[in-house]
């Protein structure tokens, strides 16, 4: 059973669940997608304050993508912890509090999840998803696994945060890059997660994983010349310094996608041996870069987009006012 399965990750879960013949059933509000998986049972409800569909059933394997605050997965999961005998939780790599250090694996220190909520946006989603985490390991001792998982990208990305960055280099033209080209970049295909939890569910696999590739890692430059190959594009690609996009209060991250500066650089360079050990396979980029570039031009995706968490890509007139401030900046002699 999903508790959500017709958006983006769960969407991706009950694919893969289904192309392996497994038995499924949906408990969700019935808003997103709903015309999806017909032939599948669909259980109607809010996590907020309706589980009575929940009740009455007994569950091999619960996957939980959506929960993210703990009061109400500590709902969810009082009822289920008596009808069901694996729970897999989607958590986030924001868990973990800086300062990052590079190969940092899932005993890496994690935020405080008694700050205060109020100060820093990441830190609260963080520290609600590990406060949820806990909740889930509380009443699922031995039979859970958490996952956590960097930036997730793919067809139906809801966020357009991976997607700007094909579709800018189909646009053709001069494209602004945050140097420097040689950082690491990590995010992951959202039908490779979902494979994997799938996969994960099978074996009954317990325990804490990071959860991103690439693999072998890769960098910004190489992530961009895939862009540009796959779009069959000649654009050419400006690499921007860092002090200066942040002098020009470009923010990371929504308006640069997968830019993230120092100190905070390392967020991207985390250790997911664990997650290859236990059975996570990674497609190539090229094939997710193609994918979603095809999704983009099929739903009529932007290069800007304003997305559930933030809005995402650079405008056009921005790019530019950049680049030639850039440019003039590079023109004038050195001292």
């Amino acid at each position: 059973m999903i508790l959500g399965g017709t958006k983006f990750l769960g969407r991706a879960v009950a694919q893969a669940a289904l192309a392996k013949g497994h038995q499924l059933a949906l408990f969700n509000r019935g808003r997103t997608h709903p015309e999806l998986f017909p032939d599948v049972e669909k259980l109607r409800g809010d996590r907020e304050d309706d589980l009575a569909e929940l009740r009455g059933h007994a569950w091999d394997v619960v996957v939980d993508t959506s929960g993210s605050a703990p009061q109400v997965v500590a709902s969810s999961v009082e009822l289920l912890a008596h009808s069901a005998k694996y729970y897999l939780f989607v958590s986030t790599r924001s868990v973990y509090a800086p300062p990052y250090r590079r190969g940092f694996d899932e005993s890496a220190l994690t935020v405080d999840p008694d700050i205060d909520l109020g100060k820093d946006p990441g830190q609260r989603y963080g520290a609600l998803k590990l406060m949820c985490e806990r909740v889930v390991a509380e009443r699922f001792p031995d039979t859970y696994a958490v996952l956590r998982p960097g930036l997730i990208v793919g067809p139906h990305d809801p966020s357009g945060r991976f997607t700007y960055w094909p579709l800018r280099f189909a646009r053709g033209g001069t494209v602004l890059a945050p140097a420097p080209p040689d950082r690491q970049v990590q995010f992951i295909d959202v039908r490779d997660l979902g494979d994997w939890i799938v996969l994960l569910a099978e074996k009954g696999l317990c325990g804490t994983y990071n959860a991103a590739g690439p693999s072998p890692a890769l960098n910004f430059g190489q992530l961009l010349n895939a862009c540009r190959e796959v779009a069959k594009s000649d654009a050419e690609i400006v690499w921007v310094d860092e002090p200066f996009l942040l002098q020009q209060g470009v923010i990371p991250w929504s308006e640069l996608p997968l830019w993230l500066p120092e100190p905070n650089a390392a967020y991207q360079q985390g250790d997911v041996s664990k997650a290859l050990a236990a059975g996570l396979r990674l497609r190539p980029i090229a094939e997710t870069l193609r994918d979603t570039l095809e999704w983009a031009y099929e739903t009529g995706a932007d290069l800007v987009t304003s997305g559930e968490l933030r809005d995402a890509g650079m405008a056009s007139y921005r790019e530019r006012e950049l680049l030639s401030s850039w440019a003039d900046l590079q023109a004038l002699p050195p001292d």
